[in-house]
């Protein structure tokens, strides 16, 4: 049964068919399908665009455990969300066009992403990220709680290294392997403006480390390892790239103390200096 978007009032169906007015949905009822690996990399090879990439990306059915899981999430909700839709589709990259800092994500959350359609939006991780982009002048607001609700990321792009919600957050490596030529694309496109990637998590790091080498830059062997507000200088296809690290702001993480909000605000003040902006 159609359910109305919290924000908009129109109705939709859950998972969110492309092209049926979604806010920020890049996709149309025509959009080609990735259905296998293989189509992930000649599509992703041939997208010119961010538009284009995120269109295909958002429709993407290539790995059979992570659509089922996501639309199976879409269906039986949270009970707090029962009466919203859910766009249990993929989630693309979001933010400036031509941005200095990258932040690269694991995957979306089951009730978060995959329920609003943009990656750490609607959950209390995205809760303390999006704060301290905005104590840092990284972004134009401190909350994220759905597409349409006026949020802008400044000089700033994030991505999830794998697009799909994850059953127990934890993508295989057949499903990281599979996903990863959209993360490289979207690197191609963007690239030559990024003087920052933040990593959040060593999933993240080690997703950054790939997709600068796949890019056609350079990176130290053995591979920096990754650290709290460690920084790891490479080299892209453009030319000098610092990488930093950030705990990812799970709960568990920001429950237990071990990432606070001025820990993370000063992995955003250094990547700031770092691009300078």
């Amino acid at each position: 049964m159609p359910l109305p978007h919290p924000r908009t009032g129109a109705l939709f169906d859950s998972p969110v068919p492309p092209g049926s007015g979604w806010p920020g949905d890049p996709a149309t009822a025509r959009t080609a399908i990735a259905t296998s690996p293989a189509q992930v990399v000649s599509m992703a090879e041939a997208t010119g665009t961010l538009d284009e990439l995120d269109a295909v990306v958002s429709v993407c059915r290539a790995c059979p455990r992570l659509v089922e899981w996501r639309e199976e999430v879409a269906v039986t909700k949270r009970k707090s969300f029962a009466g919203e839709p859910y766009w249990g589709r993929p989630i693309t990259g979001w933010g400036a066009v031509r941005p200095a800092i990258m932040v690269v994500g694991l995957a979306p959350a089951a009730q978060g992403g995959n329920r609003t359609g943009r990656v750490f939006t609607g959950d209390r991780s995205g809760d303390f990220l999006f704060a301290s982009l905005h104590r840092t002048g990284l972004a134009n607001q401190a909350t994220s709680v759905d597409a349409a609700d006026g949020l802008t990321l400044l000089h700033t792009r994030m991505a999830a290294a794998v697009r799909c919600a994850p059953p127990g957050n934890a993508p295989t490596p057949a499903e990281r392997s599979a996903c990863a030529p959209w993360l490289d694309a979207e690197w191609r496109l963007v690239s030559a403006d990024v003087r920052v990637v933040i990593a959040l998590g060593g999933f993240a790091w080690r997703a950054a480390l790939q997709m600068v080498r796949t890019g056609g830059g350079t990176v130290a062997t053995p591979a920096p390892a990754f650290g709290h507000a460690v920084t790891a200088r490479l080299t892209s296809a453009h030319g000098p790239l610092a990488l930093i690290g950030c705990y990812h702001p799970s709960q568990q993480n920001t429950f237990t103390g071990r990432l606070t909000p001025a820990m993370m605000d000063d992995v955003f003040i250094l990547a700031k200096r770092e691009a300078g902006l």
